[in-house]
């Protein structure tokens, strides 16, 4: 897609709502977990990943605090932490206090009723909320464009 705009992005995650809940998968209407949501977006959006992703497990380096999404974030995206978010930026969660960031999302709407897109263990990809107890959560805010000033 040529001029892509946050919007734009946030409407294809959008459209992998309903795509099961599935470990490590990354088909929309086949299989997805939020890396896998992350993945093809990112594939409908800009063609081909930047790397292929391992084999990793539902922990994602919890015991070892291996911080392996916020570093793979902070590699691949940027950093949006000085601006309010926006449809499109990409979000990562601590799911408990002091524990790595292990589940992410994207923007899909601001406003009165922010709202965010990911795959939701045990449901499917869905557009959630984002109500004060999954903002107190966030770890760290993204965006697929670099701003320019």
């Amino acid at each position: 897609m040529n001029s892509l705009r946050g919007e734009d992005v946030a409407q294809v995650a959008r459209s992998w709502i309903g795509t099961p809940y599935r470990h490590q998968c990354s088909v929309k209407g086949a299989g997805s977990d939020c890396l896998g949501l992350l993945r093809g977006v990112w594939r409908e959006c800009f063609d081909d990943e930047p790397e292929n992703v391992p084999a990793y497990t539902a922990d994602w380096s919890e015991p070892q605090g291996d911080e392996i999404l916020l570093k793979a974030a902070q590699q691949y995206l940027f950093p949006v932490d000085h601006r309010q978010i926006d449809p499109g930026d990409v979000v990562l969660f601590r799911l408990r206090e002091n524990s790595i960031a292990k589940h992410l999302g994207i923007i899909g709407k601001t406003g009165d009723v922010p709202t965010f897109i990911h795959a939701y263990s045990g449901h499917s990809v869905v557009e959630s909320p984002l109500s004060n107890p999954w903002t107190r959560r966030i770890a760290a805010r993204f965006s697929f464009f670099e701003e320019i000033n």
